[in-house]
């Protein structure tokens, strides 16, 4: 069988009160998985900083 789930990464916030971001969409599970795992997706390992942000981050995925 087929899975023909997509799933959506959204950018979480820390700092409470910060509504999470839209980052991308219509992915399968092993790409949502692979961009998830990339370091430069969590503001703690991220070696190119992201200016400008007040709250850490990381970037999650979801089938919803």
């Amino acid at each position: 069988m087929i899975d023909t789930t997509s799933y959506t990464i959204y950018r979480i916030y820390q700092k409470e009160g910060m509504t999470k971001r839209f980052i991308k969409g219509g992915l399968s599970l092993k790409e949502a998985q692979a961009h998830c795992n990339d370091p430069e997706t969590s503001s703690k390992t991220a070696k190119k900083r992201r200016g400008g942000c007040v709250s850490e981050w990381f970037d999650s995925y979801t089938n919803r």
